[in-house]
């Protein structure tokens, strides 16, 4: 299926522009998405900072607590006992009183006491979760692990812990642990705690610890991207601790950027409406300004197609040169095939006025009659008010009306006698002969009825159809009234020329029979000087000469 031009140039203007605002959105919305993710990560590294600082105050006023701690000369002589009975339970209750008090005084949550080993001798936690007032009691030493770094994982919680050297006379006799419940509730940002790449304490809403586990699966020391719940985060190492402990801080790329995103896409779609509309207009315009000339001279090459004609057209007001210049050229071929046309039809008329005048020169009593019955047939069919494209055909089809003769021998034709019978019947092939002589030459084909229908009768009794009424062509009826009244004005060899007067009641009395009535009625109303008009512009005399009349003859 072919496309309109007026469509194509419309989408050639609009496309592109409809193509680039798309692409121009899109190249903004990432460039969005990227500066916002470059303020997620110096927002991270700021708060990462801010975190470190914050840790390293809480360590210097933790050391202070733990020096104190470590100094007390009661608990010191408790490690000694127990480090010289181990499996005393009563020298291991002793410590763990003096840890619990310690840890009330302090406000600790857990506090132990290690062998040099790090082997675990005694200690206290709170019952209870964070922000509880639970009462610190025993711990299960063999739920510890030995490895402890910052943090330890005790009953499912987690405590963020310090460690101290107990020493006695220059020589370490025990560690000191404290502790507090660690929590990532009260943190500003999404942040979880990871032991061996695998979460362990969150804070984020709605994402469980085997997903943010998977979710920071590749992300190690490093910052990264990262995929959670269909969002883009920033993923960016805070702290490491012993242990196998990282604290990581999380941003939700695509949250921060929602609201300028929508913003800039509400905005985007504003203007792009607007840019869109303008766009339209301007592309309709411009197809308009291309298409509309165009189409202009495909209009007038249509109306060429169904008239056979081609007019120059209008100067075409556009902008564009190559449309100017194809008006231009579509003038100047119109004007030469014009002049070609023009050419061609004077040749084809003086072609058609040889062939009458080669016809009539054939017979020195039949001299002048093509002519003769043309002027007549044309005065009759402008006075029946034919138009004018009809008019003319019937003067070029009584120039060829008797074309056919040319194939009756000149014995018949010019024999000086009435004609027999048989002979007749010779001069009535002339119709049908004249038809085979023109219908094999071009451009023709519309006069073929006049040269072979001229001597059809109104009553059916004409040759060489037999045709009734208004079944023959008005050209042939208007050609059949002139030819007679020719016929029977002139002279001819086997008789003399009647006058204007009998040959006009002649037709009268035949009008009906022979000839249409209604042609019969404008032809005897034409003027005499029409009527009685030669080639050499002299009136032509016919004088009654009371020799009897032939009406169809011709």
């Amino acid at each position: 299926m072919k496309t309109p031009l007026k469509t194509r140039a419309f989408l050639l203007c609009f496309v592109p522009f409809t193509l680039l605002l798309a692409s121009s959105f899109w190249m903004i919305q990432r460039s969005v998405q990227s500066t916002v993710r470059d303020g997620l990560r110096t927002s991270l590294r700021e708060n990462q900072v801010a975190i470190a600082k914050i840790h390293a105050k809480a360590d210097l006023q933790k050391s202070r607590f733990l020096r104190v701690a470590g100094e007390n000369s009661s608990l010191k002589a408790g490690i000694e006992l127990l480090l010289a009975h181990r499996d005393n339970a009563s020298a291991r209750n002793t410590v763990d009183d003096q840890l619990r008090e310690l840890g009330e005084h302090m406000g600790f949550d857990f506090m132990l006491v290690s062998a040099p080993d790090r082997t675990p001798l005694a200690g206290v936690v709170r019952q209870g979760g964070p922000g509880g007032k639970g009462q610190l009691v025993p711990v299960d030493l063999s739920q510890l692990d030995p490895n402890r770094g910052g943090f330890v994982r005790l009953g499912g919680r987690t405590f963020q812990v310090a460690a101290v050297p107990v020493d006695e006379d220059d020589e370490n006799i025990a560690l000191l642990c404290v502790g507090e419940f660690f929590t990532l509730t009260d943190a500003n940002l999404p942040t979880v705690l990871l032991r061996d790449d695998e979460v362990v304490e969150s804070n984020i809403t709605g994402a469980s610890f085997p997903e943010l586990t998977r979710a920071l699966s590749g992300c190690n020391q490093s910052e990264c991207d990262v995929q959670l719940q269909g969002a883009n985060w920033i993923a960016l190492p805070l702290q490491s601790y012993r242990g196998g402990y990282r604290l990581v801080s999380l941003e939700n790329v695509d949250a921060a950027s929602g609201p300028i995103r929508a913003r800039l896409r509400q905005l985007f779609l504003t203007l792009a409406g607007i840019s869109l509309l303008v766009a339209l207009l301007c592309s309709l315009g411009s197809s308009s300004s291309i298409v509309k000339p165009i189409a202009a001279i495909v209009a007038h090459l249509r109306t060429a197609a169904k008239t056979g004609r081609l007019v120059e057209i209008e100067a075409q007001n556009s902008s564009i040169q190559e449309i100017q210049e194809l008006a231009a050229i579509y003038n100047r071929a119109a004007t030469s095939v014009r002049k070609a046309g023009e050419s061609l039809e004077s040749a084809y008329l003086e072609f058609v006025g040889s062939l009458a005048n080669a016809l009539d020169a054939r017979d020195r009593y039949t001299a002048g009659h093509s002519w003769r019955v043309s002027q007549l047939s044309c005065a009759t069919a402008e006075a029946m008010h034919l138009k004018p494209e009809d008019v003319e055909r019937i003067r070029i089809g009584a120039l060829l009306h008797d074309i056919g003769k040319i194939g009756v021998a000149d014995s018949v034709l010019q024999k000086p006698g009435r004609l027999t019978d048989e002979e007749f019947d010779l001069v009535k092939q002339h119709p049908v002969i004249g038809r085979h002589i023109l219908e094999g030459v071009q451009g023709f084909a519309p006069y073929l009825p006049a040269v072979e229908l001229h001597h059809e009768n109104w009553n059916g009794t004409g040759y060489p159809k037999g045709q009734r009424g208004e079944e023959t062509p008005i050209d042939a009826r208007i050609i059949h009234v002139s030819d007679a009244y020719d016929a029977m004005t002139t002279d001819r060899s086997y008789r003399r020329g009647m006058s204007h007067e009998k040959a006009i009641s002649i037709l009268m009395e035949n009008a009906s029979i022979q000839f249409d009535p209604r042609i019969v009625a404008a032809f005897v109303a034409l003027p005499r000087e029409v009527l009685t008009y030669e080639p050499n512009g002299l009136e032509r005399a016919v004088v009654d000469r009371e020799q009897p009349a032939i009406a169809v003859a011709g």
